[in-house]
C-alpha cells in the first residue's frame, strides 16, 4: 500500500477533491486546510473571509464542521490588536457555522497569512465529491464571480472597501445553506470555486467525471464593474497563470480577452457549483432560494474527451 493510502480513506487527493475523507466508525470524517495573504485591509474582514473559505470546503462535500485550528503567520512588529482583529474574525464566523476552535499554531512572517484545518463529519454514504457529473447534468452555481478582480481593483486604489461592501459580504458568507438545500435535493458532484476560477473548478469537475462541459457565457453571474475592469486588464497576476493552464483544455469561443479574464478570476470564498440532472434543477433553484441563496445555471456537463471545455 502506497504513502496517503488507506482502506479506510474514502477520499483523498488524487481527484483535486475539496477535503480527504476517512472512514471512523460508522462517521465520514472530513479534513482540510486553508490559509490566505490579506486581501482586504480590515483585520476583521480578513478573518471573517479566510474562515468563511476554510469551512466552505467541508460544505462542498456535504459535511458539518465540527473543529478548526487556527493557521496564523504574523509579523511581530504588528500591532497586538490587529492580530486579535483577524482571529476574532475567524472564531465569530467558526462559531457562526456551529463550530468551535480548538487551538492552532502562530509562526513570526514578514508576510502576514491566516487561515484554518478544519475538521468536519458527515454520513460516509451522503459524501459529495467534485466527481460523478453525468452527461446532460446542468450545472448550478451559487455565488456571483469576479471578486478577484474587484480586490485587485480595491488595491489599487480604483474602489473601496466601503464600495465594495455587498462584495465583502459575500465572501464572508458561510455556504452551509447553499450545502443544506444541495443535501435535500441530491447533486450528482459539487465543489466550491476558488483559486482556478469557475473555469478552472468546472474542468476539473468534467475530468473527475470522464465528461467534457460547456459554459453558457450569457448566464454567467458577475460583480457589478466586473465587466469594466476586466476589459481594461484590471486582474489579479495569478489569473494569467490560470488562462494558461486551461488553454490546452478549453475552447473559448466567444471569450476574449475580457471574458477570460473572468471566467479565470480567482475567486476568494466563491459559491457552490452543483451538478445536477435535470429534472432536479427546479427543485435545486427553489429550495436555494428559498434559504435566500441565488441560483444560476451556467451549464452542462456533455459527451466529449474527458476534462475538455467548451464556452458558448
Amino acid at each position: 500500500m502506497h504513502p496517503g493510502e488507506s482502506h479506510d480513506l474514502l477520499v483523498g487527493f488524487d481527484t483535486s477533491d475539496d477535503a480527504a475523507v476517512y472512514r471512523l466508525g460508522d462517521q465520514a470524517v472530513l479534513l482540510t486546510v486553508d490559509f490566505f495573504t490579506p486581501m482586504v485591509d480590515d483585520p476583521y474582514d480578513f478573518g471573517r473571509i479566510t474562515a468563511a473559505n476554510s469551512l466552505s470546503d467541508i460544505y462542498a462535500m456535504g459535511g458539518r464542521p465540527l473543529t478548526a485550528m487556527n493557521l496564523l503567520a504574523m509579523p511581530c512588529s504588528l500591532p497586538a490588536e490587529v492580530t486579535a482583529e483577524v482571529l476574532r474574525g475567524g472564531a465569530d464566523k467558526v462559531r457562526e457555522a456551529g463550530a468551535i476552535i480548538v487551538g492552532g499554531h502562530t509562526i513570526d512572517d514578514k508576510e502576514p497569512k491566516y487561515g484554518l484545518s478544519v475538521m468536519g463529519v458527515c454520513d460516509p454514504d451522503k459524501v459529495v465529491r467534485n466527481v460523478g457529473a453525468k452527461p446532460g447534468d446542468l450545472l448550478v452555481l451559487t455565488k456571483r464571480i469576479g471578486v478577484g478582480i474587484l480586490n485587485t481593483a480595491i488595491k489599487q486604489g480604483l474602489e473601496t472597501e466601503e464600495s465594495q461592501r455587498e462584495v465583502i459580504e459575500s465572501m464572508a458568507h458561510l455556504n452551509r445553506d447553499a450545502a443544506e438545500a444541495m443535501l435535500e435535493i441530491g447533486v450528482c458532484a459539487a465543489t466550491d470555486i476558488t483559486g482556478f476560477g469557475l473555469a478552472g473548478h468546472v474542468r476539473e469537475m468534467a475530468l473527475g467525471s470522464g465528461c467534457a462541459c460547456e459554459i453558457e457565457l450569457a448566464q454567467v453571474p458577475v460583480w457589478p464593474k466586473v465587466v469594466e475592469y476586466a476589459e481594461v486588464g484590471v486582474r489579479p497576476g495569478r489569473t494569467a497563470d490560470v488562462v494558461s493552464f486551461l488553454d490546452p483544455f478549453v475552447n473559448w469561443g466567444p471569450a476574449g480577452f475580457t471574458w477570460k479574464g473572468i471566467l479565470a478570476d480567482p475567486q476568494t470564498s466563491g459559491g457552490l457549483l452543483m451538478a445536477v440532472p435535470p429534472r432536479k434543477v427546479d427543485a435545486l433553484v427553489v429550495a436555494l432560494a428559498a434559504r435566500g441563496e441565488s441560483a444560476a445555471v451556467v451549464g452542462r456537463m456533455v459527451e466529449g474527451e474527458a476534462g475538455t471545455l467548451r464556452v458558448v
